[in-house]
């Protein structure tokens, strides 16, 4: 019976049903909940439904909350931990949107709510494939690791601190410094309050300041290729030579990398970018200029 009134409600009441969605995403957007954008108006090929007879979930006969784009999904309607209503396709949409826009938490979409859902809810509320669970852990990983090179928060306000010149680990919190009034500038690397001269790239006078980044380009233990021949003494990690982020390859396929910050193609073995590799190489195949020494500095995007 509760089946058929989740039907029922979707389709009879489609009109009322577009009015309370366009509200809610109009008063989502004036929040920034919405992200200053709508979402892309793609139609979802495959929807999924729980299972009725499921007893670990609380259905509710209400609307989906983050069904946006009015596609009417058929599934029955479960609680979040938030209290607000999903099929498991609006929220496999939603939280895929969430990473592609750049995020590392999942945070419900709906009206005057910021709840912040683990990824264990997500994965069961949403019904994840492997193929889902897979991309959205790593998509997860990348997001948090480019937010974390971009921002930090200053260890004594907790406010977010951008770093505006990548080769200065000198940075200063203007909330600190209104606060105090005077100048308080912190180590981005080590996250101290700054000791010694400035500018440094490569740390700070405080005790135990190092580069993690470089320690694990320097420690980081060879890799065997599956399927590029000829290659030894390759490291596993590499920063990208273009924008520095650190990269390990899964040892499968070619020996190519596409970096997923720059968007720039290079090679794992030689660091050349790839197209230029590929003029006197193949991709399964050992670089004509040998395997490149293990990085000693970590390269700064200068973006154009």
């Amino acid at each position: 019976m509760f089946t058929s009134l989740g039907v029922i409600s979707c389709y009879a009441h489609n009109r009322v049903r577009r009015f309370l969605v366009a509200s809610r995403a109009r008063m989502a957007s004036s929040t920034g909940l919405l992200h200053s954008a709508t979402p892309p108006r793609v139609p979802t090929k495959h929807e999924k439904c729980y299972d009725p007879h499921d007893p670990t979930l609380k259905f509710v006969d209400k609307e989906d909350d983050l069904d946006f784009l009015y596609e009417g999904f058929k599934s029955l309607r479960a609680q979040m931990s938030c209290g607000h209503a999903v099929t498991p396709t609006s929220l496999t949409n939603w939280c895929r949107r969430l990473l592609d826009q750049g995020e590392s938490r999942f945070v419900c979409g709906g009206s005057g709510c910021s709840a912040e859902w683990t990824f264990s809810e997500v994965w069961k509320m949403a019904l994840l494939t492997p193929q889902e669970t897979e991309h959205f852990r790593k998509k997860l990983a990348v997001n948090a690791a480019l937010q974390t090179l971009i921002t930090k928060s200053c260890p004594v306000c907790r406010s977010t601190v951008t770093r505006e010149n990548g080769s200065d680990l000198n940075v200063l919190c203007e909330v600190c410094t209104a606060d105090k009034g005077q100048p308080f500038e912190f180590c981005w690397q080590c996250l101290r309050e700054w000791k010694g001269p400035r500018p440094r790239k490569d740390r700070c006078e405080n005790d135990g300041c190092c580069n993690q980044s470089l320690k694990t380009l320097k420690e980081c233990p060879d890799i065997s290729f599956d399927s590029v021949k000829g290659v030894h003494g390759c490291p596993s990690v590499r920063a990208c030579p273009t924008c520095g982020l650190l990269l390990e390859h899964s040892k499968r396929r070619c020996k190519s990398l596409p970096c997923p910050r720059c968007k720039v193609k290079f090679c794992f073995v030689c660091l050349k970018i790839f197209t230029e590799c590929m003029k006197t190489s193949d991709p399964y195949a050992a670089c004509s200029s040998g395997v490149a020494p293990r990085q000693t500095s970590i390269p700064v995007w200068k973006k154009k």
